[in-house]
C-alpha cells in the first residue's frame, strides 16, 4: 500500500513504487547541527528535478525557492536590488540571481517553513560549491557587505547535479538515489483496480512479461494497460504498443525481440479466455 508521502507525490506529478519516506525520516529526526540538506542523485535527466518539486509541494511548506544554475537571463548579474553607493560615491555590486534566491530563503525561512531547491549544480562554478557548504554548516549567508541568516527548524535544501558535488558539501547532506524508473516491484491484485478475480490469469501472465523486461509498473501506468486489457488489445502488436505507450523505461527492442513474443502470446491467449471467446482481428 503506498504511503502517504508516496500518494501525495503521485498527485504533483511524480509516480513512483519507490517509497522515500524513511530517507526523509533519516534526515528529518538527525541531530546535525547545520541546514537539513538532501543530495538528490540519479541518473541523467529531469525526474531528479520532478522528485524534488513534488517533494517540496507533498511536504506543504509554505515557501518554495528554486534555482537552475544553467538558467541563462537575459541580462547575467542583473540589478534585483538597486545598487548604492557608499560616502565615497562607491557603487555596491549588483545582486546576482543566485544570491537574490539565496536571501529570500533565509528571510522566509526565519518565520516559515521553506524548501529551496539548486537545480543542475555541475553547471555551477566551483567557488559556488564551497558557498553552499559554509551555509550550510555556518546557517549564514554572505555577499558584499550583507549577511543573513537561516532557520535551521525551517529550511530544507535539495541539492540536484548530473555531476558528484563537492566532497564536503557531499558530506554534510542526505543522499537520496532516484531511479530512471521505478523499480520496486508491486504484486497488484484485481482488487486494487476494482477489478473482478476473472482477469488474475491475464495479470499473471502479464507478471512474466514485466519480469522479463525488467520494468515495474506504477498504479496509474497499470490501471490503463488493464483498460486497454479490457477494451483495445486483440493482438501481440498491439499489447507491445499499450504496454511501450503507458509505461517508463521500456526497451523497445527486447519488448519486440524474438525472445519476448511467445510471452506476448500468452498474454493475448489469457486475453481471449478472459473475454470468453477467440478473438481474430485482421489488421489492415
Amino acid at each position: 500500500m503506498a504511503s502517504s508521502l508516496q500518494q501525495k507525490m503521485a498527485e504533483y506529478g511524480f509516480e513512483s513504487n519507490d517509497d522515500y519516506q524513511f530517507q526523509l525520516r533519516c534526515l528529518m529526526d538527525s541531530h546535525y547541527l547545520g541546514i537539513r540538506a538532501i543530495n538528490v542523485e540519479g541518473h541523467k535527466g529531469r525526474r531528479k528535478t520532478a522528485f524534488a518539486n513534488a517533494l517540496a509541494m507533498a511536504l506543504e511548506y509554505p515557501n518554495l525557492f528554486y534555482y537552475d544554475f544553467t538558467q541563462k537571463t537575459e541580462a547575467e548579474g542583473k540589478v534585483i536590488i538597486p545598487p548604492s553607493e557608499d560616502e565615497h560615491g562607491i557603487a555596491e555590486a549588483p545582486v546576482s540571481d543566485f544570491d537574490h534566491i539565496m536571501s529570500e530563503a533565509c528571510a522566509f525561512s526565519e518565520g516559515e517553513e521553506t524548501v529551496l531547491i539548486l537545480d543542475q549544480l555541475q553547471a555551477a562554478d566551483f567557488k559556488q560549491h564551497i558557498r553552499i557548504y559554509q551555509f550550510i554548516k555556518s546557517c549564514e549567508w554572505t555577499y558584499g557587505n550583507n549577511a543573513l541568516r537561516a532557520s535551521t527548524r525551517n529550511l530544507l535544501i535539495l541539492l540536484i547535479s548530473d555531476e558528484p558535488l563537492y566532497h564536503s558539501l557531499q558530506k554534510c547532506s542526505f543522499r537520496i538515489w532516484v531511479n530512471a524508473v521505478s523499480c520496486a516491484q508491486k504484486s497488484y491484485t484485481p482488487a486494487d483496480f476494482s477489478l473482478q478475480e476473472d482477469i488474475l490469469p491475464v495479470m499473471e501472465a502479464l507478471a512474466e512479461v514485466f519480469n522479463k523486461l525488467e520494468v515495474a509498473p506504477t498504479h496509474s501506468e497499470y490501471q490503463k494497460i488493464l483498460h486497454d486489457v479490457q477494451y483495445n488489445i486483440h493482438t501481440e502488436q498491439q499489447l507491445g504498443h499499450s504496454l511501450f505507450g503507458w509505461m517508463e523505461g521500456i526497451k523497445r527492442e527486447l519488448l519486440y525481440s524474438r525472445q519476448l513474443q511467445p510471452l506476448l502470446t500468452q498474454v493475448i491467449e489469457k486475453i481471449q479466455l478472459f473475454h470468453g471467446m477467440d478473438e481474430v482481428v485482421i489488421e489492415s
